[in-house]
C-alpha cells in the first residue's frame, strides 16, 4: 500500500512519467510522440491492474495467515482481500482528486477492482487444480 501511495503522488503523474518514459521508448523503439501517448496510457493502466492484482494476492495471504482455517482456500479470505483492495483503490482515486496534476476516476477504481477480482479468481482456480480429489483422499484412509 506504501507503493500505491507513492505512485499516487504528483511525482508519478502522467506528465512526470512521460518525461523519462518517452526518451527511453524513443531510444529503444524509435516511437513517435503520437504513438507514445497511446503506449503511455496503456502502460499506466496496466500498472493499475497489476498493482492492485498484487495487493489483492498479498491481502489474501495476510488474511489466510490471520484467520486460520483447515482449508487451502476460503471465501472469507478472498472476499476480505477483494473488498479491502477495492477500498484502497477508492481511497487512492479520491486522494488523486485533491492533486492538480492527477485525476481520480471511477473507471480506475473499476480497473483496479478488476485486477483484485482476477487475482482472487486465479487463486481459486489454482487451489481447485491442486486440491486432492475427495474420492482418492477418502479411499486412501
Amino acid at each position: 500500500m506504501v507503493v500505491i501511495a507513492i505512485e499516487s503522488t504528483d511525482y508519478l503523474s502522467a506528465e512526470h512519467t512521460s518525461r523519462f518514459l518517452y526518451p527511453l521508448l524513443h531510444f529503444l523503439f524509435n516511437i513517435s510522440p503520437a504513438r507514445f501517448l497511446i503506449v503511455h496510457h496503456y502502460l499506466r493502466k496496466t500498472g493499475h491492474f497489476t498493482g492492485y492484482f498484487i495487493l489483492s494476492v498479498l491481502l489474501f495471504r495476510a488474511w489466510k495467515a490471520t484467520l486460520r482455517m483447515p482449508a487451502a482456500w476460503a471465501t472469507r479470505w478472498a472476499a476480505i482481500a477483494f473488498f479491502m483492495t477495492a477500498l484502497v483503490a477508492s481511497l487512492d482515486e479520491w486522494h488523486q482528486t485533491f492533486l492538480p496534476s492527477r485525476t481520480g476516476t471511477f473507471r480506475d477504481v473499476v480497473l483496479d477492482s478488476a485486477g483484485a477480482l482476477t487475482a482472487q479468481l486465479l487463486i481459486y482456480l489454482y487451489w481447485r487444480k491442486h486440491q486432492i480429489p475427495r474420492t482418492r483422499a477418502s479411499g486412501a484412509a
